[in-house]
């Protein structure tokens, strides 16, 4: 019988019988980085905005509209870039000598079961050891032990078709509820460290399709290290999109303006596989668009944002008795819910 899987709407998480915290400031301690990263979409960040992500504590990793060369501010910040396969295998044919030392390097593939990206992070493990990699998207558990065994890569990003400017699974059928994925390949992931408890494994990036804080804390407790943000942040002021007033494209000091004065600011928001972002990209020949295009409305600051997340993830800590991010990641209890259960508190 095929097993139902569920999303983070079917789940909550439960408290513990006990907690021995007693302040959610004083007891927790968060790292100096949030374990965010921004997706790598043209419009949420850039060159000219990573700043703002950084100051906030957000991990940044650019989009493959940006040139990987821009060596001294990106390297400066351990600021991952993003090459498509063909990139990564010119740069290949060259022993990766392309890349600077140390850099930060994201394989940025929709599909990433294929034999040829674990051929080229095994590659690039051997011969250029210092790379920080990245390689995504997985929508099998069992996938994370086959990355794993190869040893190749230093960060995985699961889900497929559930972000917000993703209509991969809407057309293809292709996905994994991301709650389910999550918990299973978090699981897989202890089952792979307990036969083979020397080593670093990957972490796990939850990739994808969140809406709100409590998505986001979710994915944390079924034991994602991490989680990518892309149309959560195109929403904030700071965001690299185009922005718009009353449908007119208008530079940043306008937006400011009038978003101060709640004057409606909307934020040009796409996927990177629509023809826009392909064109962006320098190519000349467009496959289908398996992404959106559309103007979000903007809603808040991004410092007010990590403000807020911040608060509900140290709540979330305090009544999971978890005085550090280790002792909550993939630590939670959790209950499956009922619809009229959800639709009881979704306010």
């Amino acid at each position: 019988m095929t097993e139902i899987k569920f999303d983070f709407d079917d789940i909550l998480i439960i408290p513990k019988i006990n907690s021995g915290i007693t302040s959610r400031y004083r007891d927790i301690v968060l790292p100096n980085k949030l374990p965010i990263f921004t997706a790598p979409m043209d419009t949420v960040v850039g060159i000219d905005n990573m700043d703002v992500f950084i100051k906030n504590k957000i991990n940044v990793v650019l989009p493959r509209t940006i040139p990987y060369n821009q060596e001294d501010k990106i390297l400066f910040n351990d600021v991952f870039v993003s090459m498509g396969l063909n990139e990564i295998e010119n740069s290949y044919k060259t022993n990766f000598e392309n890349l600077y030392k140390n850099a930060h390097v994201l394989i940025d593939v929709a599909n990433g079961h294929m034999q040829k990206i674990v051929d080229l992070a095994t590659e690039m493990r051997r011969l250029r050891p210092d790379i920080k990699l990245m390689v995504g998207n997985i929508a099998n558990p069992k996938s994370y032990a086959w990355y794993a065994e190869n040893n190749c890569v230093d960060y995985i990003r699961v889900g497929i078709g559930n972000g917000g400017g993703c209509l991969t699974t809407k057309q293809s059928g292709i996905g994994h509820p991301m709650a389910s994925l999550i918990r299973e390949t978090y699981k897989v992931k202890q089952e792979y460290l307990k036969n083979h408890p020397i080593g670093r494994l990957p972490a796990i990036i939850a990739d994808g399709g969140m809406k709100d804080y409590s998505d986001i804390i979710k994915a944390l407790a079924l034991g994602a290290d991490y989680v990518m943000i892309g149309s959560i942040f195109n929403k904030t002021l700071e965001s690299s999109g185009d922005n718009y007033v009353f449908g007119m494209k208008v530079g940043s000091d306008i937006a400011k303006l009038c978003f101060k004065l709640k004057i409606p600011v909307m934020k040009y928001f796409r996927g990177m596989s629509t023809k826009e972002a392909q064109k962006a990209m320098g190519k000349t020949h467009f496959k289908t668009s398996e992404g959106v295009v559309r103007k979000r409305r903007v809603a808040y600051h991004l410092n007010g944002w990590v403000e807020n997340f911040e608060h509900y993830l140290r709540n979330a800590m305090s009544y999971s008795d978890a005085t550090t991010l280790k002792d909550f990641i993939g630590k939670a209890d959790i209950c499956l819910i009922t619809k009229s259960a959800y639709d009881r508190f979704n306010k």
